[in-house]
């Protein structure tokens, strides 16, 4: 017989929205990872207004449209932002430098110092955006 487990949650956590776990896990990361995970943040509701946030997989950001259109993982070294879709995306301004190997994810890897190409990765999120509606249409 499979044992169930059962996990306690606080009522402060069960009625909070993602957006304030998501600037909760930005605050929390107090470096220059926060500082990342915030711009792009702002970058992907820049592009998408109509974007969804959520908190998935214990405690990992999430933003959707009409279907996920990229997570924000954080590490260490790194930030990765992996497209749930980014094998069947345009990158003509090679963003993605992660997960090149796979069929349906790509991610981009942004490490302490990187420079975004902001246009570039609005235009990315929006490309998500137009993929996963399309989709949705049929």
């Amino acid at each position: 017989m499979k044992k169930t487990v059962t996990r306690k949650v606080s009522a402060e956590k069960a009625t909070t929205s993602p957006s304030r776990l998501i600037d909760a896990k930005i605050k929390e990361l107090g470096d220059w990872r926060g500082d990342v995970l915030g711009r792009i943040r702002a970058l992907i509701k820049a592009a998408d207004p109509d974007v969804v946030e959520e908190v998935k997989w214990r405690g990992v950001p999430v933003w959707s449209h009409d279907g996920i259109i990229c997570t924000g993982e954080t590490y260490k070294a790194a930030v990765k932002m992996t497209f749930a879709k980014g094998a069947s995306l345009d990158d003509p301004s090679r963003l993605f430098n992660s997960s090149l190997d796979g069929n349906t994810r790509r991610a981009i890897d942004v490490h302490e110092g990187d420079k975004i190409n902001e246009t570039a990765f609005k235009a990315l999120i929006r490309a998500a955006v137009s993929l996963n509606t399309s989709k949705k249409k049929r």
